[in-house]
């Protein structure tokens, strides 16, 4: 049963999140992160399958909006999660059935690089899944033109152009948007398009949106998931942020899928991902504490 609720809005935007209820009184809550380069995307992207793996598992889930990108810069959007996340705390709870000392945050792609963004809040989830997500976006597989977009037909500067709007977006389809993030991917200005500044001149200003740069001791428990084939995001995303996290003695663990390309998990049915979405729903368990 979905529930739609406004978290956050203003004269210029309103932010809403789904929630789906599960039988459990005082829930535990997964928080889940949509993709979409910080530029496309809505909270309705999440699978019918993936809100049953949740809700059947005994977690109530919450699959929430955000202001995108470049309309909206980085510091805001990741401003939006953070108050998402306290109106669950405060206004969920009341609402419903949930434990708010029990959350944890789940997202995919962009959704894994602002879920593990969660880490380095003041309000801190219990535990972080990033689905093929990534932890530094001052590497080179974000700041450099992408062979793998630069192998596809070349977006003009002024067809990127017509796909930016005058007006704050909080949900945009991949076929209204896709272009432009390949436009940016293929000219290695994806990250000047969603912080707005140039990344050659100010590395050290943007360090600090790179959760592999702020892990700390008390960063929650992570789990990664990447396939070895994603040529959007690198493998070595999930293996480097991990091992930053380890590096603090904080529990850090990637799950591998052999061959996975991007959104493998598109794929619900195939053996391989539901044997790593069964790792995901005891991971889940073991740190919300069921």
């Amino acid at each position: 049963m979905k529930q739609t609720v406004i978290y956050k809005q203003n004269d210029s935007f309103e932010l809403k999140a789904d929630y789906f209820g599960t039988n459990r009184e005082h829930a535990p809550v997964v928080v889940y992160i949509h993709g979409g380069g910080l530029i496309w995307g809505t909270r309705e992207e999440i699978s019918d399958d993936m809100i049953r793996l949740y809700t059947n598992n005994g977690f109530a889930s919450f699959s929430i909006d955000y202001r995108l990108a470049p309309e909206t810069k980085l510091p805001k959007i990741l401003e939006d999660i953070q108050d998402a996340i306290d109106w669950i705390i405060t206004k969920g709870a009341e609402q419903f059935s949930i434990n708010p000392k029990k959350i944890a945050v789940v997202g995919s792609s962009a959704g894994g690089f602002l879920a593990l963004s969660t880490g380095t809040f003041k309000n801190k989830p219990s535990a972080i899944v990033s689905f093929y997500g990534y932890g530094d976006i001052l590497g080179k597989w974000a700041t450099s033109p992408s062979k793998y977009y630069c192998q596809k037909d070349m977006v003009p500067q002024n067809v990127a152009n017509t796909l930016i709007s005058d007006k704050t977006l909080t949900e945009a389809s991949v076929e209204e948007r896709f272009l432009l993030y390949v436009h940016g991917r293929q000219q290695g200005t994806w990250i000047n398009l969603i912080t707005g500044t140039m990344q050659e001149s100010n590395k050290e200003g943007l360090k600090k949106y790179c959760p592999i740069h702020n892990v700390t001791k008390d960063y929650p428990p992570t789990l990664m998931l990447h396939g070895t084939k994603d040529m959007d995001v690198p493998y070595e995303q999930s293996v480097f942020m991990r091992a930053a996290i380890i590096k603090e003695s904080v529990e850090a663990k990637l799950i591998t899928i052999p061959n996975g390309e991007h959104v493998f998990d598109k794929d619900f049915h195939n053996p391989v991902v539901q044997n790593a979405l069964q790792q995901v729903v005891d991971f889940l368990h073991s740190h919300l504490n069921m």
